[in-house]
């Protein structure tokens, strides 16, 4: 499994990130995830729909917290063409109180907490950590990723405006 230091920082200090780099124009790997009802998702049974995938280290944390619900604000003007997806190592249950008491309804989360292997097929497993970093990726109808923004401090906030850019040009 590659390993790529220092790339990402957690308050200063660096990480290392376990999987291979996904870049603009790759085919966006396979990998199962759980959706809240424990249910299992693949990646590629969402073709057909642009994916923004909104990757955050735990929803109980305040920058996590504002990103999917950010994310879940800007769902509303989007439309059904475009689906917002956050994962995370967040349990499924977990997941599913945390949606509730945020009012969170335009945005799926989508659980890696089994085996990570979203995190590793994308790159962004934190080893120190076992969470996966902050990054936003847009995958367009066909599969291929079309914006990729891998978040260098994992306590700051990603570029929201241009992963939606990024988004609305694919429709």
């Amino acid at each position: 499994m590659t390993e790529r230091k220092g790339i990402v920082t957690f308050k200063g200090g660096p990480l290392t990130l376990v999987g291979n780099e996904v870049k603009v124009g790759d085919t966006a790997p396979e990998a199962t995830l759980l959706a809240n009802d424990l249910s299992p998702v693949q990646i590629g049974s969402l073709r057909g729909k642009v994916l923004i995938l909104s990757c955050v280290p735990s929803l109980d944390t305040a920058v996590c917290d504002t990103q999917t619900r950010k994310f879940n604000r800007a769902a509303a003007a989007l439309g059904n063409d475009i689906e917002i997806l956050t994962i995370s190592m967040d349990l499924p249950f977990a997941q599913k109180r945390w949606c509730g008491a945020a009012g969170i309804d335009r945005v799926r989360t989508l659980s890696d907490h089994h085996d990570a292997a979203f995190a590793t097929a994308y790159g962004l497993l934190l080893k120190e950590l076992r969470l996966l970093a902050r990054a936003v990726l847009v995958v367009d109808k066909a599969g291929k990723v079309q914006y990729v923004e891998l978040v260098k401090e994992v306590t700051h906030e990603p570029n929201y405006e241009a992963a939606l850019a990024a988004a609305k040009k694919l429709v």
